[in-house]
């Protein structure tokens, strides 16, 4: 088991005292999240401070960009810092991509099949000087020329783990990635059931072995020096399952443990915007 740290600096001013202070407390890895900055920026701080950990998204959002250009930020990330970067790719929900990106849904699983595949053919392309010619439903790719491409890499080619809640994305992640991270919103009893499953049906179909499919993941974690401080993380971790419960994309989960009626009730409350009060249902 290896452990990882989560970036929590608002500039990227402090980002890379943070990220040497993690590496020498011991810390196998640094992640950055996609939530109010960008996912990337902080990691390239970040490589420049350390020389161990593995630095990784978690996640970035993958429809909102072309394959292309996460492959070329990706690659960038991977030889700065010497081979330690992991692309973290995740879908979020229909909402917020036509609303908050304003950019097309389709299924994503099949999508983020195709997104994968594409990044890799067009890191071969660079690699190997290989044509590039990936022709999906949702991605086609058929045009590198010499003065876009950066050439071969001293470094492998990033590995990429997705995020995955139902059985259909978990079994994508098997099928066409290095692993999954999982979703704080879960239990031992889901990733048992559905997610390990999931992973072993993905990897069986592209011929792998279950061993070559990582899994990574993190709950909510209640700590602090006192009471009240106690208290204070309590009521921010149930304000954040109320938030995720509302979502209806999480729902396999609390269907798995007989809370479909509460996920309902929080996903109406959302609507009316009673965010406030969600918590008190958790």
């Amino acid at each position: 088991m290896r452990v990882n740290y989560r970036l929590s600096s608002k500039e990227l001013s402090g980002v890379a005292g943070e990220a040497a202070w993690a590496e020498s407390m011991g810390y196998d890895g640094i992640s950055s999240s996609e939530t109010a900055h960008d996912p990337f920026l902080p990691l390239a701080m970040a490589a420049t401070s350390t020389s161990k950990v593995i630095l990784a998204t978690s996640v970035a959002i993958a429809f909102p960009r072309s394959p292309m250009v996460t492959a070329h930020t990706s690659r960038d990330l991977q030889d700065l810092s010497q081979g330690r970067f992991r692309l973290g790719l995740g879908t979020q929900v229909k909402g917020h991509i036509e609303r908050r990106f304003s950019t097309t849904w389709a299924p994503p699983g099949p999508r983020l099949r195709e997104y994968v595949q594409s990044l890799r053919h067009i890191w071969d392309c660079w690699q190997t000087g290989s044509k590039l010619d990936y022709q999906g439903k949702h991605y086609q790719f058929s045009l590198m020329t010499p003065f876009f491409n950066p050439g071969p890499s001293l470094y492998p080619a990033p590995s990429v783990f997705t995020g995955a809640v139902n059985a259909y994305n978990c079994q994508v992640a098997g099928e066409v990635c290095d692993g999954l991270m999982l979703h704080s919103l879960t239990s031992a009893e889901y990733v048992r059931d559905v997610v390990r499953p999931g992973l072993d049906k993905g990897a069986e179909k592209s011929g792998r072995d279950r061993s070559q499919t990582g899994l990574t993941g993190s709950g909510f974690i209640i700590t602090g020096p006192n009471q009240s401080s106690i208290q204070a993380a309590t009521a921010d971790v149930r304000r954040r399952i109320a938030f995720y419960s509302s979502t209806r994309t999480y729902f396999p989960v609390l269907e798995a443990h007989g809370f479909e009626e509460i996920g309902t009730q929080l996903h109406q409350m959302s609507l009316r915007g009673e965010w406030a009060e969600m918590g008190e249902l958790v």
